[in-house]
C-alpha cells in the first residue's frame, strides 16, 4: 500500500465505533466535501480533526508515525493544547490491511479507555503504557520489558491476545512467560522463512528495543528471545547481517554459553523458569547466571 490517504482512511474507518461510542464527529476542513478524506495536509505533516462534548481529538500523521491527540476544549483549542495519547509506527508502503486494523484496534483502545466508554470486546483493566520512543531517544525512559511485548505485537498482531491475556494473568506483562509459550516461535518461523524484508523488520525492532532498554530488556531481547536459536548456526547465518553492533556480540556469547556444557544448568532454566511471585522487585532469573 502506497497511498497514505487510503490508509488513513481505513484506519478512521475501523475507529467508526469507538468515535461514536465516545461523541466524536468528523470536522470537515473548507473546500472538503462529505465523503472524502476531512485531512489538511501540510508539508509532510496529515491531520484530521474530530470534535464532541468531551473535547477536540486529532489524527496525524507525520515522519512515517500515526498520532491521536486530546485536548480537553471544543472547537476553540489550539494546538500546545493538544496532549498525545498514542502513538504508532505507520509505513504506507510496507502496511497491509493486518497492520490498519491493527492500528486502528489500538487507537480506539486507547481513546476508549482515555474517554471511559467500554465495549463488549475489552477485556477489563487498561493495559500497561509503553514507553514512547520519544521519551526512550531523549534518555528520560528506558524501554522496558512491557514496550517490548507491545511493539513485538504490532508486527505480529495475531499474538496481541496473547500479551492481552498474559497482563491479565499476572497483573502486569511477564516477558519470559510470553515468548517463552508464543513469541520465540513467531521470531524462529520469520528467521527460517528466509525473508530478509521481513528479518529487517523484526531486528528494526530488537536493535532499537536493545540499544535503549533497560538491563532487563536488553536480557529478554539477547537470551530469553534470541537464545532459544541454541547455537543453531544456519538461523544465526540468516539473521546476523540484520543485528546491530551493540547485539550481535551478546547474542553470539548467548548462543555460544548455552551450546557448551558448562551452560546446560543455564539453559535448563531457561528452558524451564521458575515460577512467577507476584507483585515483587524481580531481576530477570538468567541475567546473572550467564554473567550479563
Amino acid at each position: 500500500m502506497a497511498d497514505i490517504y487510503t490508509a488513513l482512511t481505513a484506519i478512521i474507518k475501523g475507529m467508526e465505533d469507538s468515535l461514536k461510542t465516545n461523541g466524536f464527529q468528523v470536522v470537515y476542513p473548507a473546500g472538503v466535501k462529505r465523503g472524502e478524506l476531512p485531512a489538511v495536509t501540510q508539508g509532510d505533516r496529515i491531520t484530521v480533526d474530530f470534535t464532541g462534548e468531551k473535547g477536540s481529538l486529532r489524527l496525524r500523521f507525520f515522519d512515517e508515525k500515526i498520532a491521536l491527540l486530546f485536548a480537553s476544549g471544543g472547537s476553540e483549542a489550539s494546538e500546545s493544547d493538544f496532549k498525545q495519547l498514542a502513538l504508532s509506527l505507520l509505513d504506507p508502503e510496507t502496511a497491509d490491511d493486518k497492520d490498519l486494523r491493527y492500528i486502528s484496534g489500538e487507537l480506539s483502545e486507547t481513546l476508549n479507555n482515555h474517554c471511559g466508554a467500554k465495549t463488549g470486546a475489552e477485556t477489563g483493566g487498561k493495559l500497561p503504557v509503553p514507553v514512547s520512543k520519544a521519551a526512550a531517544k531523549s534518555g528520560a525512559l528506558a524501554y522496558d520489558p512491557n514496550t517490548l511485548g507491545n511493539r513485538f505485537t504490532v508486527l505480529y498482531p495475531e499474538l496481541r491476545e496473547a500479551y492481552k491475556q498474559n497482563v491479565e494473568k499476572y497483573g502486569e506483562f511477564l516477558a519470559e512467560d510470553f515468548f517463552l509459550s508464543v513469541g520465540n516461535r513467531a521470531v524462529i518461523s520469520t528467521v527460517k522463512s528466509r525473508d530478509n524484508a521481513k528479518i529487517k523488520k523484526l531486528f528494526n525492532l530488537l536493535n532499537e528495543i536493545y540499544g535503549d532498554g533497560t538491563n532487563e530488556t536488553q536480557s529478554i531481547i539477547a537470551v530469553t528471545i534470541l537464545g532459544s536459536f541454541n547455537n543453531d548456526q544456519e538461523l544465526l547465518a540468516n539473521c546476523v547481517e540484520f543485528m546491530s553492533t551493540d547485539l550481535i556480540g551478546p547474542v553470539l556469547q548467548v548462543n555460544k554459553y548455552l551450546a557448551s556444557r558448562s551452560g546446560k544448568g543455564a539453559r535448563m532454566r531457561l528452558e524451564n523458569p521458575p515460577p512467577y511471585k507476584p507483585k515483587k522487585q524481580r531481576k530477570n532469573p538468567f541475567t546473572s547466571s550467564l554473567g550479563l
